[in-house]
């Protein structure tokens, strides 16, 4: 990762790998999108994806009860603070070496950890979060609601506390100096701690859905869990298409998967040998070069985004003005809200893409560091000889799943903006109004495939 100098590169594809050549592999993609496209026009003419989420089948009632069982989510707070504290120890305790875990349990442990994780369970990091649970610890012990802060949340704050804070987390991730050192993590994570916590004193617990980046990142992956809660909060095994399109807009929603998106593709574009010349020759410093380039993508994505859902908006205006309501004009204001769902699955997509080589190298390596954080020759897990396995990462391996996530992930986007055009705009110009949302999926395809093996 770029986080890290002592990181495993994140991919060990290459164009070489390829079984057919990079413009051939562009273009078969263009046309499996257009296909898809024209495919969903012709056999998917009703809305099928439940946008309320209210159904599913409920899992059985052992699992329900186990998993709602309050001893059960305090076993697991209680594994949080723990694993916190074991973190906290390398931290603030163990040597600013490579052999210090601390910088592998950030950013790839807990980081790129998520998202399988989330995907296969849901929004995790909302029970384990370990601020959270210290929030709610001070709120018992001071006899206080933990929903309830000093003051209410302003209606209209949306997502934008943790667009804003992801952000700030990605800066860290991709382009800040000397991101793999103690020093510059114990900052940031001070921080962090100090802004998520006077502003749950301040607004409640609710804060944390609002701003924690890593409950924000985990949530939207979490759309994507088999497994989630209907409107009246039972457990239900869900379509995972039904869970993400039960995603409803909100302030600050495009500014997170404008960002998710944009700071993936900037770290495959940080990696190309273009941009590294680039970065050596322009006579900045690395972090202002770094820093600029980081806002540049992601503002790139965004108007992108923004144009292609504008059109969008203003071909289809003659739609509806509420999804079951009659027939009005929807608001071009509405439309990228409406749409933002089905960018989570292509940002899925890049990470997948972008990080799965060093989640299964680098993560086992540190794995094997966190049984000593201190680095005094102890072995609490067992784990200290571990050697990285990569049986799972070859290069032709590598390769095959990053071009499969990535194409999967657009169409799957394609599939769930298809779907919600025809709750927005009525049939006659449901496809039409798609159209530049299909030119957007097809640049985000085409960029993210010349991005990834630009190294």
């Amino acid at each position: 990762m770029s986080a890290a100098p002592t990181l495993l590169a994140h991919g060990v594809g290459g164009r070489q790998d390829l079984p057919i050549t990079l413009p051939e592999l562009v273009v078969a993609a263009v046309l499996t999108l257009v296909v898809t496209f024209l495919a969903l026009g012709l056999l998917w003419r009703e809305p099928r994806l439940d946008r309320d989420a209210a159904g599913g089948r409920p899992v059985p009632d052992r699992l329900a009860r186990l998993l709602d069982a309050s001893a059960f989510r305090w076993t697991l707070r209680g594994l949080g603070l723990l694993a916190a504290g074991w973190f906290c120890v390398g931290l603030l305790a163990g040597p600013d070496t490579p052999d210090n875990p601390t910088a592998g349990a950030l950013y790839v442990l807990l980081w790129v950890g998520l998202v399988p994780v989330s995907l296969l369970l849901g929004p995790v990091w909302r029970v384990v979060n370990p601020l959270r649970t210290a929030h709610l610890l001070g709120a018992l012990a001071a006899r206080r609601d933990p929903a309830r802060g000093v003051r209410e949340l302003p209606a209209g704050l949306g997502l934008w506390p943790g667009a804003l804070t992801l952000f700030g987390f990605v800066w860290l991730e991709l382009v800040a100096p000397d991101r793999a050192t103690l020093p510059v993590i114990t900052a940031w994570l001070a921080g962090y701690a100090v802004v998520l916590l006077a502003g749950a004193v301040l607004f409640g617990a609710d804060w944390f859905d609002r701003a924690d980046p890593f409950e924000v990142y985990s949530a939207l992956v979490g759309r994507l869990a088999p497994i989630g809660r209907a409107a009246d909060g039972v457990l239900v095994w869900r379509n995972p298409l039904d869970g993400i399109a039960g995603l409803r807009p909100r302030p600050g929603l495009v500014a997170v998967v404008i960002v998710l998106l944009g700071s993936t593709m900037f770290d495959s574009l940080s990696n190309a040998p273009a941009w590294l010349r680039f970065a050596q020759e322009n006579g900045l410093p690395p972090v202002v070069t770094g820093s600029a380039g980081l806002v540049v993508v992601i503002g790139a994505v965004a108007v992108a985004y923004l144009a292609a859902t504008g059109v969008a908006a203003r071909v289809g205006r003659t739609g509806r003005a509420d999804a079951a309501g009659p027939a009005g004009a929807v608001a071009p204001r509405r439309v990228p809200g409406e749409i933002a769902h089905s960018i989570v699955p292509i940002a899925v997509g890049y990470v997948v893409a972008h990080y799965y080589s060093l989640l299964i190298l680098e993560g086992q390596r540190t794995v094997a560091l966190l049984s000593d954080p201190r680095d005094t020759g102890a072995d609490f897990f067992g784990t200290a000889g571990w050697e990285p396995h990569t049986a799972l990462v070859t290069p032709s391996g590598v390769t095959n799943l990053q071009i499969t996530v990535i194409i999967v992930g657009h169409l799957l986007g394609t599939l769930l903006a298809h779907d919600r055009a025809l709750y927005l705009f009525p049939r006659a110009r449901a496809v039409a109004g798609q159209l530049p949302l299909l030119a957007l999926m097809v640049a985000y395809t085409v960029a993210g495939l010349l991005l990834l093996y630009a190294g």
